[in-house]
């Protein structure tokens, strides 16, 4: 393995007392050229006088105004109040995440784990799964046991019944991420763990019990590795679920002592990824028959250092959307400090990275980001693809929206929309778009929380436990004003308490038709947000099955034509930092109780049209032959 360069002294201790990246830059070298041009200006004015004129009057002094980045006025119009209320003990989630952490300040400590809604069971809801990471080797506390992934079922009304023991699934392992997703198309939904180490396929045997495969399937990855992010989706069209794993650095004890990251006046802390060696993406190519064959280098995915010819990648969250609308799921990688990658699917099996070309690579004054959770939306409701990144802490959550004229090239909208500003401050980590108010318009939630415990301590703008961000989309309103930040008063206080917050993901779990929420932190309890708006909204929501597609019709689009609008969502569980969400999709109609027509685009862009769509209803859709 090799080993990174240790940072110079002096700039190790910048590096970690900042904890900021490159926003800061935008407003900062603006403020700063200005300036050094007036003063260029003035002082060859004030040289012109003494040569020419000894005696001259005192010029007028006038000042350039310079001209800086500023969020354009914000619509005035009201938001609506829908709260949602913690219901985390009442619903009976009584799970703590365990980070190992034992005083060292080992980086993954500080990651966190993900979380997934799925239905494990068949029955129809929502159920809930978190990932959890364990002591490490040779630190158990007296008394205390390795901990595991934690499996809650759902009894369909939002209460919650651990039945982890005896599944399969309580199996220790430091976990970070988890994919679900129906690989052999019988029916059961199966998970994938992600992890620092080998990773873990859990295939669904019924009756709630899991069995490990990995070993048959050929994807645990190396032991030496740190995998993050996780996605089942079908890459090639042939019907089965293939599975792209990202990781994030080249890590290992030695070399985090190595690094060795301190705060001055603290001591040791956990530091930003900068001087770890990057890694490269695994995808695995479903052979059918429970196998899994590694197509990394051949299929392009491993994006090297130009210069270096190192592994470029330093991965966590994945966006598995069709770019492009030729029928081929695409990948979209957040990668932190580093370039964002897009892998545009060549339809033969290999990808080309366009990352640069599309605009999505870098900010748009061509740094890289300190990128965790990411997750696309059509908010515009035009067809226009929007790609939301969250990201480090002075740095804004991205917001690339397609340009009208092609749909491969992005601009990053935060700063017009209102997201960047308002969300600059904050580390995000998980972030996804879902329409909490039912209105018809998609929103915004993301989760947040620092790193390092103390940092308070050194950089006063900054606290370790961060309250959540809600951004409601005011388009319907307001059209091209972006979204506006709801507070306490419109939705509740519990949704902004203060978490050392990770992942996120949403279900209707009490099956009222709203979405609900859940966010995790690390080391801590996770928070179960119940939506408990009472707009009077109606909504629609619609669960696929393919049959020439995969099963779960995981990359399949549901259209809508209602009211004027057209409402596009993609079938993908595979959203924010190490999560998935439920895999049917949820409008909200507002106040129409007529939907004209509903389109379905089934992977490989097969179209089929439903008829007899209810509102307020969740309808079964299977694909035709």
């Amino acid at each position: 393995m090799n080993q990174p360069a240790k940072p110079p002294p002096g700039k190790q201790n910048e590096e970690l007392e900042e904890l900021v990246h490159a926003d800061d830059r935008v407003i900062g070298r603006a403020v700063n050229w200005s300036l050094a041009a007036l003063g260029v200006v003035v002082v060859l004015a004030a040289a012109g006088y003494l040569v020419f004129k000894p005696k001259p009057r005192p010029p007028e002094k006038k000042m350039t105004e310079l001209s800086v980045p500023v969020a354009p006025e914000r619509p005035k119009t009201e938001i609506p109040e829908a709260r949602f209320t913690d219901v985390t003990k009442a619903a009976g989630i009584t799970f703590v995440h365990n980070n190992g952490a034992y005083g060292d300040k080992l980086l993954p400590e500080s990651m966190g784990s993900g979380c997934a809604f799925f239905d494990f069971d068949n029955d129809g809801d929502a159920d809930l799964l978190f990932v959890n990471s364990t002591y490490w080797p040779g630190k158990v506390p007296p008394g205390k046991s390795p901990t595991t992934a934690a499996l809650y079922r759902n009894d369909g009304q939002g209460k919650f019944t651990e039945v982890t023991r005896g599944s399969g699934l309580d199996v220790p392992l430091y976990g970070m991420g988890v994919a679900c997703g129906d690989f052999d198309n019988d029916g059961l939904a199966d998970v994938y763990l992600t992890a620092v180490g080998e990773n873990r396929l859990f295939r669904n045997l019924g009756l709630g019990k899991f069995a490990d495969v990995t070993a048959q399937a050929g994807v645990a990855g190396p032991a030496s590795e740190w995998s993050t992010g996780a996605a089942f989706a079908d890459m090639d069209n042939d019907g089965d679920l293939d599975l792209f794993v990202a990781n994030y650095v080249r890590w290992s004890k030695e070399i985090d002592f190595e690094v060795g990251y301190s705060l001055t006046g603290i001591g040791r802390a956990y530091g930003p990824p900068m001087n770890f060696q990057g890694t490269f993406p695994v995808l695995y190519r479903n052979d059918g028959g429970g196998k899994f064959t590694d197509i990394s280098a051949p299929s392009g995915v491993q994006v090297k250092n130009p210069f270096t010819g190192a592994p470029m990648a330093k991965s966590l969250g994945i966006a598995p959307v069709d770019i492009n609308g030729d029928g081929w799921m695409d990948f979209i990688i957040a990668n932190d400090t580093v370039q964002n990658f897009v892998f545009l699917n060549q339809r033969d099996g290999t990808f080309k990275e366009v990352g640069g070309l599309t605009g999505v690579a870098f900010d748009g004054n061509g740094n890289a980001r300190g990128a965790m959770g990411i997750d696309t939306a059509r908010f515009r409701n035009d067809g226009a693809l929007a790609i939301g990144i969250a990201n480090f802490a002075n740095e804004m959550t991205a917001l690339y929206v397609a340009s009208a004229r092609d749909r491969m090239v992005f601009t990053d909208e935060a700063i017009a929309t209102g997201i960047g500003p308002e969300s600059r401050l904050l580390l995000k980590f998980g972030l996804f778009f879902f329409d909490y108010d039912l209105d018809g318009w998609q929103d915004v939630l993301s989760c947040n929380g620092h790193l390092e415990e103390e940092i308070g301590k050194v950089q006063a703008s900054q606290q370790y436990r961060q309250p959540a961000q809600l951004f409601w989309n005011a388009e319907g309103r307001a059209p091209g004003k972006g979204f506006v930040a709801a507070g306490p008063d419109k939705a509740g206080g519990d949704l902004f308490q203060p978490i050392v917050g990770r992942g996120s993901a949403f279900a209707d779990v009490d099956g009222d038709g709203d979405l609900d929420a859940v966010l995790t932190q690390t080391g801590g309890t996770p928070l179960l947000l119940r939506n408990d708006q009472k707009l009077g909204h109606h909504w629609i929501r619609f669960k696929l099955e393919g049959k020439g597609a995969n099963r779960d019709a995981i990359g399949a689009w549901v259209t809508l034509k209602v009211g004027g609008k057209m409402l596009s969502q993609q079938v993908m569980p595979t959203r924010s930092y190490l999560s998935q969400s439920e895999l049917p999709v949820t409008f909200g109609l507002g106040t129409n109780t007529v939907v004209e027509e509903v389109t379905v685009i089934w992977p490989g862009n097969a179209t089929q049209k439903v008829a007899n769509a209810q509102v307020d209803k969740i309808n079964v859709v299977r694909q035709e032959p």
